[in-house]
């Protein structure tokens, strides 16, 4: 065993007087290496957290910078870090937390290509994600590398928690065998998270992780832990094996890594290199930021908002008409029916929704804009405010 040095033991002295923990458990800490996914609302917890524990190698995959709607809930960043790539402000937070840790910032995307390359390097991996298609890959991947994935997901006022390890356990495709429509699974800035929420549900995979390279308890594997902060309730629901699996079943299927974004039905628009603008509006009801910007410049088509009144204040294209989606029905007859439509909302999927509804409704020439005002910001118009 490692001999800790004075300053590990000063550092570490509440972790040492634990019977389950002590020098040998701190030493194990400091030899264990683990992957964060996603340095947002959830890691932000499960890095300060297994940082502070002393976690030996604590890797951090995103690919965002800063933005100062984040700071309700990603407690990594400040004011200070606005504008600056997440993994770099990250890095520098949890080295002057703890310098002992050995920080590796991972500023990309993780996609079929690169996923079992990058968390080949790390015995343990944290889910931190947001979305469908990231999810599924880290769990194919984690299956077939053979290594445990600390779960973790928010929604508004409810979080879930659990350990997903293929070699004693179900796998994430066990619970979720396939993914819910687009239009049924918005994300946390469609429809919200208390801004603690992540903190209590980050909390948790943190301790779960900690207990995996402790080798102590009991890990949350074939156990679901769903908490409601509106009632402070918690469940839990156990979760079996499935023996039809195709990633950890009896018979797998999936021996490799495929397009998550077709296997979540990603539009092919938000997933595909963008086309050449033409003065031809597609068939397709999606239209890219940099493909619709030329329609909007000519006043081709009509620009719908399709979200709530406090977003338009943050930012909103000129010239737009703001309905909400939660009006647009009662509302169809203002608009008009002789000329394209372009619907936006934050980040394309409540636009989604409304263009669905006004092409059953008859208007033929409604389109959606992909990635929403956000995406416009990030390609078009850099002056437009982020939230």
């Amino acid at each position: 065993m490692t001999e800790l040095s004075l300053d590990a033991k000063r550092r570490y002295a509440r972790h040492l007087t634990l019977p389950e923990v002590g020098a040998e458990g701190q030493a194990r800490l400091a030899a264990t290496s683990v992957l964060v996914v996603g340095a947002g609302g959830l890691g932000s917890p499960v890095a300060l957290y297994l940082a502070a524990a002393g976690v030996g190698r604590l890797g951090l995959v995103d690919a965002d910078k800063v933005e100062l709607s984040n700071l309700q809930r990603q407690v990594l960043y400040g004011d200070a870090t606005l504008g600056a790539r997440k993994v770099t402000a990250a890095a520098a937070r949890l080295a002057d937390l703890n310098p002992l840790v050995r920080v590796e910032p991972h500023d990309l995307r993780l996609t079929s290509h690169n996923a079992r390359e990058v968390l080949a390097g790390y015995d343990i991996v944290v889910d931190g994600t947001d979305n469908f298609p990231t999810r599924y890959l880290l769990n194919d991947a984690c299956v077939q590398l053979g290594k445990p994935l600390v779960y973790g997901s928010i929604f508004r006022f409810e979080g879930q928690v659990t350990v997903f390890d293929a070699r004693s356990g179900p796998c994430y495709r066990c619970l979720f065998p396939a993914p819910p429509p687009p239009e049924l699974a918005p994300s946390c800035a469609e429809g919200g998270v208390l801004g603690v929420l992540p903190g209590l549900v980050g909390t948790l995979q943190a301790s779960e992780a900690i207990k995996l390279a402790l080798g102590i308890g009991e890990p949350l594997v074939g156990r679901l832990l769903t908490v409601d902060a509106l009632t402070c309730r918690f469940l839990e629901l156990r979760v079996r094996k499935s023996a039809e699996c195709p990633a950890c079943g009896e018979h797998p299927t999936l021996t490799g890594l495929v397009d998550y974004d077709a296997f979540c039905g990603v539009p092919a628009a938000e997933r595909e290199p963008e086309a050449a603008p033409t003065a031809t509006l597609p068939d397709e009801p999606e239209l890219r930021p940099r493909e619709a910007e030329p329609h909007v410049r000519a006043g081709r088509v009509v620009l719908v908002d399709v979200r709530e009144p406090f977003e338009w204040d943050v930012a909103h294209l000129d010239g737009a008409t703001l309905i909400p989606l939660g009006e647009l029905r009662q509302r169809v007859g203002e608009l008009p029916r002789d000329r394209p439509l372009l619907v936006y909302c934050h980040h394309g999927q409540r636009s989604r929704s409304a263009v669905a509804m006004l092409r059953a409704a008859g208007f033929e020439r409604a389109y959606n804009l992909t990635g929403g005002i956000d995406a416009w910001s990030r390609e078009v118009d850099a002056s437009l405010a982020r939230y």
